[in-house]
């Protein structure tokens, strides 16, 4: 998509580092009571929705397929079920950087191995140092070893790749090409201790753009690939070729093993190798562009193979470099593991009227593009194209030819096809991952068949949720993609909001009258207006006729209980309202730029505000603001909540300043005072036998972080999810459902909107006697290690029933409390990385 949302040496060998790893009311205590088990899900947005820059399939086995993404972790194919299995949701907030995955590799010789690079960003935006994460049973569980600097998962060049590669030789080898000048790392023991290889030449120079924080550091070494003929199994493999970010000098060899590296004679110039692929016939094949990707691509672009045998180059560019229709980079490079003069490369961000596919079967001598120029504006598509499972890829929109909805795609900085079947192949775009089975019938005169194949990844970034007391059980409001109502959870929506919006920064309703909505977005395009209203529970939009003076978008915004005001605050504006759909506006009096705001639930008149460490409040629907006697507030806070049902009553999530609440119209505020942090608060129905709604936050209770529910107004606490869903970033919105006590839907930054509900299964009783078998055996080999976590984890996500030895129930409690749950999965892991010598009940 058009963007990603944030929040807020010399060789050294080092060892693993793991981790599973006014008048102010006195604060009140409150009290996190364990946790109850909970089921958790995605709502189906479909498709993916965000960029997918890379697509890995296993040289060995068949339907191992991995795809990684730039800000929502790491996914495996289902072939049962054609969806994605997400690998990385244990990562909770503070974590939530390794949800940029920078590269990913799987082990050539054995198929469980995979291999992660994960981190966001190079940048001071967040402290997390870069992680290497190694599984050895295909991603259920991971370990994990933190390098000595950061990488950048969602940064420039990240479809560039792939920096991670295993030896296809000797797979306890692998490589890692990194960014910001630290150059190229290597491991000899399957991941877990790296050390630079000191004697790498290049650490590579090319900066997208210096003067920007999000831009300025150096992309460094993008690619490494293996000559897997110039060594046998068990030996290391000699050829190697390493790509870099350099547009002098970019492609480098080692012919010993990586002891000594050279720069490949006769190599062009004046370009950035995007992907490096060696082939069985001894050809290196490469795609080049003048930028790094993803969201420029424009200039020029060539394709290029070099001869490992010969050391001949030979330019085989689809477009000379000289024509005019070479307009984007080369990023995409695949070649048929089959027969390697099959080959397909992709263009980077091409736009119009589309991108472009070249395939060539004779080594790149001739091309063919998947649509040609027919009589203008006609064009021959030589294609079909499938979005029935996504519907809103179209856009909502009709374009006109020669461009057609929905386009191929953009962003496509990767393409594969699938070793074990030429048939099949599959590239990331900026939106959702699309693939194709017949792609042999495009050398017979057929048309290809593409079709959305990223069901089961979800990667938007949210950033508002709502759900109204009556209509459709959620509303959302998202990035890129601008938000979705969804009137089935399980079921993707056919079309999202408004078209003319890409993000869509806040939502909200008039609790009085749950149908009128009013949504916020960003545009750059000053004609259109960044405020739309719906009175059919977002089913249809209307732009509002204006803007308040000097607005930019965005922000966030309140409808007040009766549908009768609705307040913005515009990114750095001042925070306006309107009484007629944004025919006119008037400016808030009392408050500052940027402000937080909320409407009372039950009172049309009364809108709250937080403002520079203190509490507004307005009685005359926004016209006027006045502070109110609260004190000793938080300098900030994050999110503010009036509670449905209950005038007065209103609630602030603060960060690290933790949870407060009032319920008195704001004259005095308690703060919780065991509550440490507290991102976002929400409520739903009430649980039975209670009067005031069920609360809901994420944030840390008793140096706990997860997400937590009361049902007395935040006396008592539960944690609702466990070490296994995490899910990142989750500090944008979180709301119950008013209609399903339990439920509770949280917005993350890029693994799309989670929602959970009570799980109805009753904890499963454990023996209470002692047999003779030892504690967390689980498989019966007398030792307490991986597999056994394994079995662990699957029990507890019931993914199977029971373990196969006699007693594994008892032996699966390690804690002895009587029941199997994520708790023991805590104290297995630590156990394993011998962080504790025996488990509690032993």
């Amino acid at each position: 998509m058009s963007k990603k949302f944030i929040g807020k040496f010399k060789a050294i060998a080092f060892a693993a580092a793991f981790a599973f790893t006014s008048i102010f009311a006195s604060p009140v205590s409150t009290k996190a009571v364990g946790s109850v088990p909970y089921k958790w899900d995605n709502v189906v947005i479909g498709g993916g929705g965000g960029f997918i820059p890379g697509i890995i399939f296993s040289e060995t086995e068949k339907d191992l397929i991995y795809a990684r993404t730039d800000i929502g972790g790491a996914y495996r194919w289902d072939p049962s079920t054609e969806t994605w299995i997400p690998l990385l949701d244990h990562f909770q907030m503070d974590e939530y950087s390794y949800y940029g995955v920078e590269s990913l590799a799987t082990d050539p010789v054995d198929p469980d191995r995979v291999y992660i690079a994960a981190g966001m960003y190079t940048n001071d935006w967040l402290p997390n140092m870069g992680a290497i994460l190694r599984s050895d049973d295909r991603g259920e569980t991971w370990e994990k070893t933190i390098l000595p600097f950061k990488f950048g998962g969602n940064m420039p060049g990240r479809s560039m790749g792939e920096r991670l590669a295993v030896d296809p030789n000797d797979n306890s080898i692998l490589y890692f090409g990194a960014r910001c000048g630290k150059g190229l790392w290597r491991s000899t023991d399957y991941g877990v201790t790296w050390a630079e290889v000191e004697n790498f030449p290049n650490p590579g120079d090319y900066i997208y753009d210096p003067n920007h924080d999000y831009t300025k550091d150096i992309i460094g070494v993008v690619w490494v690939a293996f000559d897997k003929s110039s060594s046998t199994r068990g030996n290391a493999t000699k050829d190697i070729y390493v790509g870099v970010a350099d547009k002098d000098e970019s492609i480098y060899r080692s012919t010993d093993g990586g002891a000594t590296w050279e720069a490949v004679p006769g190599q062009p110039k004046g370009l950035l190798p995007h992907h490096g692929v060696w082939a069985s016939n001894g050809m290196l094949f490469i795609t080049y562009g003048d930028t790094c990707g993803p969201y420029d691509g424009g200039g020029k672009g060539q394709v290029w193979k070099y001869n490992t045998l010969t050391g001949e180059w030979i330019d085989i560019s689809p477009l000379p470099y000289s024509s005019e229709d070479n307009r984007f980079c080369f990023a995409g490079l695949a070649v048929d593991a089959q027969n390697p003069d099959n080959i397909v490369v992709s263009s980077m961000n091409a736009w119009w009227p589309d991108e472009y596919v070249f395939r060539s079967t004779d080594g790149g001598k001739t091309w063919k593009n998947i649509w040609e120029w027919g009589m203008y504006p006609e064009r021959i598509l030589h294609y079909e194209q499938d979005i029935s499972k996504a519907l809103w890829l179209d856009w909502g929109t009709e374009k006109p030819l020669p461009e057609v909805n929905p386009k191929l795609g953009w962003m496509i900085g990767d393409i594969e096809i699938d070793p074990f079947n030429s048939d099949r192949m599959m590239y990331g775009t900026g939106a959702t991952l699309y693939g194709t089975d017949n792609l042999t019938d495009w050398d017979r005169g057929g048309k290809v068949k593409i079709e959305v194949k990223g069901m089961g990844i979800e990667e938007c970034a949210v950033l508002g949720l709502i759900s109204p007391p009556e209509g459709a059980p959620l509303v959302s409001a998202v990035g890129d993609i601008c938000g979705f109502v969804h009137e089935e959870l399980k079921v993707g929506p056919k079309k999202f909001h408004v078209s003319a919006y890409a993000t869509a920064t806040s939502i909200d309703y008039a609790e009085l009258a749950p149908n009128f909505m009013a949504l916020t977005a960003e545009s750059e395009n000053n004609e259109t207006k960044r405020i739309s209203f719906s009175y059919d529970g977002g089913k249809n939009w209307f732009q509002a006729p204006s803007e308040p003076g000097n607005s930019v978008g965005g922000g966030k915004v309140a409808v007040s209980a009766d549908a009768k005001v609705v307040i913005w605050t515009p990114k750095d504006s001042a925070p306006a309202l309107t009484t007629n759909n944004g025919s006119s506006w008037t400016i808030c009096r009392g408050l500052g730029n940027g402000a937080r705001i909320a409407s009372d639930r039950v009172n049309g008149s009364k809108i709250y505000a937080f403002y520079g460490g203190k509490f507004y409040v307005s009685t005359d629907g926004g016209e006027t603001f006045t502070t109110t006697a609260a004190s000793d507030l938080p300098d900030s806070v994050n999110d503010i909540k009036a509670v449905p049902g209950e005038e007065g009553h209103v609630w602030m999530a603060a960060r690290d300043g933790g949870l407060w609440k009032s319920t008195d119209g704001g004259n005095t505020f308690t703060k919780l005072s065991n509550i440490s942090t507290a991102y976002v608060v929400g409520f739903g129905k009430a649980a039975p036998g209670q009067d005031y709604m069920a609360v809901y936050i994420t944030g840390e209770i008793d140096n706990v972080l997860g997400f937590f529910r009361s049902n007395d107004a935040g006396k008592t606490w539960v944690r609702i999810n466990d070490d296994e869903h995490g899910y990142g970033a989750v500090d944008t919105a979180i709301t119950g459902d008013p209609r399903v006590y339990g439920r509770v839907y949280i917005a993350t930054n890029g693994r799309g909107i989670i929602y959970g509900e009570p799980d109805s299964d009753a904890p499963i009783p454990t023996p209470t006697q002692s047999p003779n078998i030892k504690v967390g055996d689980l498989n019966g080999d007398g030792s307490v290690d991986s597999t056994d976590l394994t079995l662990l984890k699957r029990f507890v996500l019931r993914k199977i029933d029971g373990f196969e030895i006699e007693d594994g129930l008892w032996a699966a409690d390690l804690d002895g409390d009587g029941d199997v749950n994520s708790t023991d999965i805590t104290y297995m892991k630590r156990f394993i990385l011998r962080k504790i010598e025996k488990f509690p009940k032993e």
